[in-house]
């Protein structure tokens, strides 16, 4: 089975022009028609002969949009086909600021949080740092982007499908390849990587020298509590979580980000919003609250518009940086894993045809 040409940096892909007697100044060529989403008949600044040896043992094209849905509030959600058959979905959501990309970084994941559709048939395999760079670049080239200034995907957030930390390896590869200056150019600062807690890979990306920022899935202030919503409570406690994204911050000066989907009667009472300022309060970081985007397997459901802004003002009048975050893609099942998910329930279902 081929390679992807998308997992190789610029050293990578001298060494591979080194071997077939090619110039190294070649690579960057190379390098800048992939972010451009270009197949090798299109790379013609390279030669034809130059085309047909890479053809024989790489892809030029490691992820393509097979399904698109779109919102009525301009959200839009993507079906990615990976070369092995495997489905990963993205979802662009737009602002006044820029387009914002949720990218997936494995097929499934094992993570099995309550609420979550990616862990509904668990994990079946990492993405590539190529296979992830590709939903960037074919959602930047459906736009209408190209590269550096002429970039459409503005913000990158690896928030889809998976848990970037257990791929961390190509989770961090894929970081460096997005941002490379002669390539998309993303600035680190403008990507937010969302975890659910895995303590020693937090503290490992605290010493990678990029500075993303770190977004940890909290949803709940009590430990025993949160180990009904996400079991990996089970290994890492919340003070564990806290202790390394203080590190995170003296190492990157960057402050960190608390998800916390508001569940009804599960995590969205009083008690809840008043541990959870005891907690934060005064730590330099900033709670984005969300109402649940129900999943019909997991039955939980979403509390009201009225009971989210209640538990936002206890933050925010107790002194706790915190936002509501505005539902988007309700219509188009915009939950990490919903439209994956369907598209295996339809195949499943012709199949038996």
């Amino acid at each position: 089975m081929k390679s992807n040409l998308t997992d190789l940096d610029i050293s990578e892909l001298k060494r591979i022009l080194t071997g077939l007697d090619e110039k190294p100044f070649r690579s960057t060529q190379i390098f800048r028609s992939l972010c451009r989403g270009l197949d090798f008949a299109e790379m013609t600044d390279i030669s034809k002969t130059l085309r047909e040896k890479l053809s024989e043992k790489y892809r030029a094209v490691s992820t393509e949009i097979i399904k698109t849905l779109k919102s009525v509030d301009g959200t839009e959600k993507f079906l990615f086909a990976l070369a092995d058959g495997n489905v990963v979905e993205g979802v662009i959501m737009r602002y006044k600021y820029g387009n914002t990309l949720c990218v997936s970084t494995q097929v499934g994941c094992r993570m099995n949080c309550a609420f979550c559709a990616s862990g509904l048939n668990g994990l079946v395999r990492n993405l590539t740092a190529g296979e992830i760079l590709g939903e960037v670049i074919a959602v930047n080239k459906y736009l209408g982007g190209d590269l550096k200034d002429e970039r459409k995907v503005t913000n990158i957030v690896l928030m889809g499908s998976g848990e970037p930390l257990d791929n961390y390896d190509n989770v961090v590869k894929f970081l460096r390849l997005v941002s490379f200056s002669e390539g998309l150019n993303v600035s680190l600062r403008n990507i937010s990587l969302s975890t659910c807690g895995i303590v020693p890979k937090m503290y490992d990306l605290a010493n990678e020298n990029l500075p993303v920022n770190l977004t940890v899935s909290l949803h709940s202030p009590f430990d025993e509590e949160r180990k009904d919503i996400m079991p990996i409570a089970k290994t890492y406690s919340i003070a564990e979580i806290l202790a390394a994204c203080s590190y995170y911050f003296d190492k990157t000066g960057r402050r960190y980000i608390f998800e916390y989907v508001l569940i009804s009667g599960k995590n969205d009472t009083s008690r809840h919003a008043e541990a959870l300022t005891d907690l934060l309060k005064g730590r330099p970081c900033h709670v984005n609250l969300i109402r649940l985007n129900e999943v019909k397997e997991r039955g939980l459901a979403s509390g009201t518009e009225k009971a989210a802004k209640e538990f936002l003002g206890y933050l925010v009048n107790a002194g706790v940086s915190a936002t509501l975050r505005r539902s988007m893609g309700k219509d188009i099942d915009g939950a990490c894993g919903q439209l994956r998910q369907r598209y295996i329930e339809e195949t499943k279902d012709q199949e038996k045809i």
